[in-house]
């Protein structure tokens, strides 16, 4: 075939790099934002935290109208943020009598609050893990070098909640298999079952228990037998296990001939008893999560605020922007142009991520009114389409904006995803969210009888007479998200 030439008219979107820094800025967490900025800050001269400069004073009230701060009705002091995404260009004459100070970005804040109420009262985290306080324990016991590796296998075998559920006869391959340059002879059941004694008699008590049924009857043996209750508490665990753990208390009545009361004050004194004796020993790694936006009611209105915390004050080093020549093509000047494109354009996407942000906070808030004044029963269905119309923003960024976003409310802290929820149809021929069912759901079973607990059959039936249309299923679906075990399992005479 011969070369030739030919013109097409077509259309093509480009993806250039300050929006696609633009678009990866907005779909980072707060935590992971400010590693970003702190990135920025070591790598881009031309950037700078600003510390001593005023925090504009801007939120959105729940009718979606901006309030903002004197400060912010200055010349040239705000960057058209509406816009940010959208415009693909930067400023390519870099004059040296610009006002940079123009070109500084603080998070917007009108929560003026002083350090007293930022201060919270820090619980720490516990860095001894249970093996390594059963093992300090172990070092303080005087047994022979042969049981203590047998009791250092064992500890490294027990779990989290201070069980061990490795069964006695493979510890003893492993011991035999692993370990026989330790011993001169083969390891027998015995020496394993004499040395895990030795461990169930440390801190906590019930440790080294390989069932829960062993696990509350090692710490019933720490109780004198003067207490009351403990010795049919004893008898109980050991003789009707199975059918406490299965709640069949007629058959406990029928088999001890206790009155039901009496039956009442025994389970309550094995209640006492700890299930997890671990849990009190385990390392525990707190996770703190840091609002992304902070929602209150100001003078009867929901107003919507961006956290100030979640990002330092930035604006241009004004040192290194005046050292700029126009006319200077050297290798540091090129240096110092690139790196003030690269930092107005990492504050125009801050700015505009904080923009987007409010704006479908804001949103969601005028959607789910109902939520914030009376709970999660009055919440609505909601889904990203409904946002997206209403912010004129595409779907996939209402989801980048929500995703790991979190918002403060007086009802607690939620991710701004936790707003958006699926529908079912009422009698009524409306909508009602799968959040309100949830939360119908929780407040009939935190009202029903304990004797007699409601099915998933009978909450349905309950529903359907509110008229709400929820299968059995369902249900059942839903109890198990919010970890509610069956109606078998909730009944209890206490």
């Amino acid at each position: 075939m011969k070369p030739s030439l030919q013109l097409k008219i077509g259309q093509s979107l480009t993806m250039t790099p300050q929006l696609q820094q633009a678009i990866r800025l907005l779909q980072l967490s707060s935590l992971d934002l400010q590693n970003e900025i702190q990135e920025a800050l070591e790598s881009n001269p031309m950037l700078e935290g600003n510390e001593d400069l005023p925090q504009e004073s801007k939120e959105s009230d729940s009718n979606g109208k901006d309030t903002e701060s004197s400060a912010s009705e200055k010349e040239a002091s705000e960057i058209d943020t509406s816009d940010a995404l959208k415009n693909e260009t930067i400023d390519k004459d870099l004059a040296v009598d610009t006002q940079w100070e123009d070109w500084q970005y603080s998070p917007p804040s009108s929560m003026a609050r002083s350090d007293d109420d930022r201060e919270f009262e820090y619980q720490g985290e516990t860095s001894l893990s249970l093996h390594d306080h059963l093992a300090w324990q172990l070092d303080f016991t005087q047994i022979s070098e042969r049981d203590k590796t047998i009791a250092l296998v064992l500890i490294d075998e027990i779990d989290d909640e201070g069980y061990l559920r490795t069964p006695i006869s493979d510890i003893e391959v492993m011991l035999n298999e692993d370990e026989q340059e330790e011993f001169d002879e083969q390891v027998e059941t015995d020496e394993i079952e004499a040395v895990l004694s030795l461990i169930q008699s440390f801190d906590p008590v019930g440790v080294g228990a390989q069932n829960l049924q062993e696990c509350l009857q090692l710490q019933l043996n720490q109780f004198s037998e003067e207490v009351p209750f403990w010795i049919e508490a004893k008898e109980l665990i050991d003789d009707h296990f199975d059918a406490l753990a299965a709640r069949n208390y007629k058959q406990i009545i029928r088999q001890t001939k206790w009155p039901e009361d009496f039956l009442k004050e025994v389970v309550t004194f094995v209640q006492r008893l700890n299930p997890r004796p671990g849990s009190n020993v385990s390392s525990s790694h707190s996770e703190y999560v840091v609002p992304d936006v902070f929602v209150s009611k100001k003078n009867g209105r929901w107003t919507v605020e961006l956290n100030p915390d979640c990002a330092p004050k930035l604006k241009i080093n004004t040192g290194y922007a005046s050292l700029i020549k126009r006319a200077d093509s050297s290798a540091d000047n090129t240096f110092l142009k690139n790196n003030l494109q690269e930092a107005k354009w990492f504050i125009k996407s801050l700015q505009s991520r904080n923009e987007t942000l409010l704006k479908v906070a804001t949103s969601i808030v005028e959607k789910q009114m109902g939520f914030f004044e009376y709970g999660e029963e009055a919440m609505k269905p909601l889904v990203l389409s409904m946002i997206a119309e209403e912010v004129e923003m595409h779907e996939s960024t209402v989801s980048r904006v929500t995703t790991q976003k979190y918002m403060h409310t007086p009802r607690g802290i939620f991710e701004l995803k936790y707003f958006f929820s699926s529908h079912v149809s009422t009698a009524a021929g409306g909508e009602c969210s799968s959040t309100a069912i949830r939360a119908l759901i929780k407040k009939l079973i935190a009202a029903e009888n304990n004797a007699k607990p409601l099915s998933d059959n009978k909450i349905a039936n309950l529903l359907k007479e509110q008229g709400i249309n929820v299968a059995r299923r369902t249900i059942a679906k839903y109890r198990e998200a919010m970890n509610i075990p069956p109606s078998n399992e909730r009944k209890s005479l206490i």
